[in-house]
């Protein structure tokens, strides 16, 4: 908890806020915001995402899982339609088969969940 709340505090100071100020930003107290910061009290998770927000910060960087504020970047790949017929078969039943766009629409659909192109 103490990394976590030695993060807390290098937000705060990279701001120059006093306790008190950024404590009445988030609506708490500055006592409870000076026990994060010494890593005696664990904040909400509401208190987190306030943490996050403000200072445009990934919850893994207030975490100490990474040093880049933006945090951890997963890469999500779906499958590619061609091989899972049952997401075909559900775009299928979304679509009215009587809309004269019906055929554009799907095609356009089963394209974007096709595993994307490397960026170069």
């Amino acid at each position: 908890m103490q990394k976590i709340g030695n993060r807390l505090r290098a937000l705060r100071d990279s701001t120059g806020f006093s306790q008190a100020k950024l404590a009445k930003e988030f609506g708490i107290t500055q006592s409870s915001l000076n026990r994060y910061e010494n890593g005696q009290s664990t904040p909400t998770v509401e208190i987190f995402r306030k943490y996050a927000d403000y200072f445009n910060v990934s919850m893994d960087y207030i975490f100490a899982r990474t040093e880049h504020p933006e945090g951890i970047n997963y890469k999500f790949e779906p499958r590619n339609t061609a091989e899972n017929d049952n997401l075909k078969q559900f775009i299928e039943m979304c679509f009215d088969p009587e809309s004269p766009l019906n055929g554009r629409l799907k095609e356009s659909l089963f394209r974007m969940m096709e595993k994307p192109e490397e960026e170069a």
